[in-house]
């Protein structure tokens, strides 16, 4: 098989003006090695990817802190550490489609969390449940080419969610007072607004994701005024 001399030179263009690479704070880099896949995909793909990179990092990191503050959840798995505990959700990711969380009911995770008499991980149950949900906004794909297409209304959705699992998370007490789970500072503890800032995060990704596919496609979000205390979540 010939190949075409200007698929050759695409090629060596493309090698060969990578821009300068950049080390970020946490000691990762900005170069992407070169792929032969990268020729069938748009700016928007490599956002899409980088997006849910990122994502994927402050889900990590919001699971952290919670096993941190909560850790007799992760010690009802018989599990001995935050990262034993962490890693276990997020050693699905590379297997995503053949995970069993690429097939879990999240709503339903979400609310076993908040069961009075759930006797199980409630961490691990919330943040499996807002990592499928943020997943499934992605089409559960790692990998975005020009024939893929996600969904704005997917990801503005998933941004909506988010908000009202954060609030329940928030608030929700047991019936001695208690919190679910401790997430923010608790009344009379120095301010401690990270989880918060965490999730602004994720919430603000997601949203800018979703503008810059509605943009692309020309197909308007629908905006939905949700009542965050209701817990009812949008479709994905």
């Amino acid at each position: 098989m010939r190949i075409s001399l200007s698929f050759i030179l695409v090629v060596l263009l493309l090698t060969g003006c990578a821009s300068q690479d950049i080390k970020r704070k946490d000691g990762s880099h900005s170069a992407r090695a070169f792929s032969v896949a990268n020729l069938v995909k748009s700016d928007v793909d490599i956002a899409c990817e980088l997006a849910q990179r990122e994502a994927l990092k402050s889900l990590r990191v919001l699971t952290e802190k919670l096993y941190k503050r909560n850790p007799q959840e992760y010690r009802k798995a018989g599990l001995e550490s935050v990262e034993v505990a962490s890693a276990r959700l997020f050693d699905e990711v590379p297997k995503w489609p053949e995970s069993h969380l690429a097939k879990l009911n999240w709503e339903d995770s979400f609310k076993l969390t908040f069961l009075e008499g759930y006797s199980g991980d409630r961490v691990y149950a919330f943040m499996s449940a807002l990592t499928s949900m943020v997943m499934a906004s992605y089409n559960h794909q790692s990998q975005f080419y020009v024939t893929d297409e996600l969904s704005a209304q997917k990801l503005y959705n998933s941004a909506r969610n988010i908000e009202v699992a954060v609030w329940k998370l928030s608030n929700a007490k047991l019936p001695s007072g208690a919190r679910y789970l401790v997430s923010n500072t608790l009344e009379g503890e120095v301010p401690n607004l990270s989880f918060e800032r965490e999730f602004g995060k994720l919430i603000a990704d997601q949203d800018l994701l979703a503008l810059l596919i509605e943009d692309r496609s020309n197909r308007a979000i629908t905006r939905s005024i949700q009542g965050v205390a209701s817990f009812v979540f949008l479709p994905i």
